[in-house]
């Protein structure tokens, strides 16, 4: 998730142009006295000046993910956050917005950074580069452009049925995205694939495709990689679980923005899975398989698992397992999802629903209950059916997690729904961007 790409490459913009013209003037007074004195001046000047440079450039990367997460609206901003000097500062905006990435307006107007006069305001370029991101759940699969700052540039029709073989599912996906760039005309730095799997590392294999029909251990990411290939999209291919990327798109965009222990927990069209943030950077492990969430057991006799065990969150807590409780057959005209959903919100007075949705709650507050002890995390944020339940009675819930938690009792963790459109999706792409943030003259060459 963290390559950095090539090594970087010297750019078109205020930083180098100021790079230069200091050491071009360096040189032309040293010729003119032609002293010792005035060639160590021109040394000096010119050290000097590389030294910006390099700072300069050292704060792109930085520089860019605090304008992408929406942490610096203005260059005043900005230049308190890195610690560098207005000057610095506006070269680093400069570089970015010559490399196609940002945009700085001089108006007045917007939040200020300080008093006196207006600040200038940084926002995302609308009509930069853009990311080609992935999804596939039980239900079907998705492919989207995906621009900085989280922004869904344009979605391709979800598909509805996921067929068993996932080098099939894969090359339409991407044969979808590949047709939203050919519309859109924009560039492409990268590609990123959700997938309802634990996803092994470093080989990227699914590990357990439990809601799929695919082979345990597919090569997804391998696969993934030939498609975007040979569909001639450049820069980098990616995988990563489902809930894990909904979870850093939240952190970054979302409802988990400022966290520092971050745990997301969402239902999937089926299943159950969770998430850690620490520090903005997602938790996964010794090899990509920490928070399976979905396998802690909050009934010791209730439904069996997929995983060979008993009332696991998975079985308990998902969109099935409430259209069960309520009674209710599911049918084949939408997604699982999304019928929960809909039974929730239209029908939430019948009693056999709002005992469903309790059973659920009270399940589901077990669960995190059991979590809040273990990660003490500072904030909780739910997706999926999840965070309906979450909206249908949210002083159950969090009374269940309190009630049941020795840190919920001594102050309670703020339990919050997600609030990005799409959050898996816009997961994905981050993965794209993640070399771009780390290093854009690197990644994306030299600003034109």
């Amino acid at each position: 998730m963290n390559g950095n790409g090539a090594p970087p490459r010297v750019g078109d913009a205020t930083t180098v142009s100021a790079a230069s013209s200091a050491s071009s003037a360096a040189s032309s007074a040293a010729s003119s006295t032609g002293s010792s004195a005035g060639s160590s001046a021109g040394s000096s000047a010119g050290a000097s000046a590389r030294t910006k440079l390099e700072r300069g450039r050292g704060a792109l990367g930085p520089a860019l993910e605090l304008v992408h997460t929406g942490r610096a609206p203005t260059r005043a901003v900005l230049t308190a956050e890195l610690g560098v000097t207005r000057a610095t500062a506006g070269a680093v905006a400069a570089e970015l917005e010559a490399l196609g990435l940002i945009r700085v307006d001089s108006r007045p107007g917007g939040a200020g950074g300080t008093q006196g006069r207006p600040s200038h305001r940084l926002s995302i370029d609308e009509n930069g580069p853009v990311a080609l991101a992935a999804q596939v759940h039980s239900d079907g699969f998705r492919a989207a452009l995906v621009g900085l700052g989280g922004r869904i540039v344009a979605t391709a029709p979800g598909k509805v049925t996921v067929s068993a073989d996932p080098a099939q599912v894969l090359g339409e996906v991407v044969e979808a995205g590949a047709a939203l760039l050919a519309e859109t005309g924009r560039r492409c730095i990268g590609a990123g694939l959700a997938v309802p799997s634990a996803v092994a590392e470093p080989d990227g294999t699914a590990l357990n495709p439990l809601h799929l029909a695919w082979p345990a251990g597919s090569p997804v990411r391998a696969i993934f990689t030939e498609c975007v290939k040979a569909a001639g999209i450049d820069g980098p291919a990616l995988t990563g679980n489902d809930v894990n990327l909904a979870a850093l798109a939240e952190h970054r965009h979302g409802a988990g923005r400022s966290a520092q222990h971050l745990l997301c927990v969402a239902t999937g069209h089926r299943g159950v899975g969770g998430a850690l943030v620490l520090d903005g950077r997602l938790h996964s492990g010794s090899s990509g398989l920490a928070l399976e969430v979905g396998h802690l057991t909050v009934n010791p006799e209730g439904r069996p698992c997929h995983c060979g065990s008993r009332g696991c969150l998975d079985v308990e807590a998902d969109p099935l397992a409430f259209l069960t409780a309520a009674g209710r057959i599911p049918g084949p005209e939408v997604s699982l999802l999304q019928q929960a959903r809909d039974l929730l919100h239209g029908e939430y007075a019948e009693p056999a629903v709002r005992a469903a949705a309790e059973e659920l709650i009270d399940r589901l507050g077990l669960g995190l209950a059991g979590l809040v002890n273990i990660l003490n995390p500072d904030r909780i944020i739910l997706g999926g059916l999840h965070r309906e339940l979450l909206y249908a009675d949210p002083e159950r819930l969090r009374a269940v997690v309190a009630d049941r938690s020795l840190w919920g009792r001594s102050g309670g963790v703020p339990i919050l729904p997600c609030t990005l459109d799409h959050n898996s999706l816009v997961g994905a792409a981050e993965l794209a961007w993640q070399p771009v943030l780390d290093d854009p003259l690197g990644t994306l060459g030299t600003a034109a």
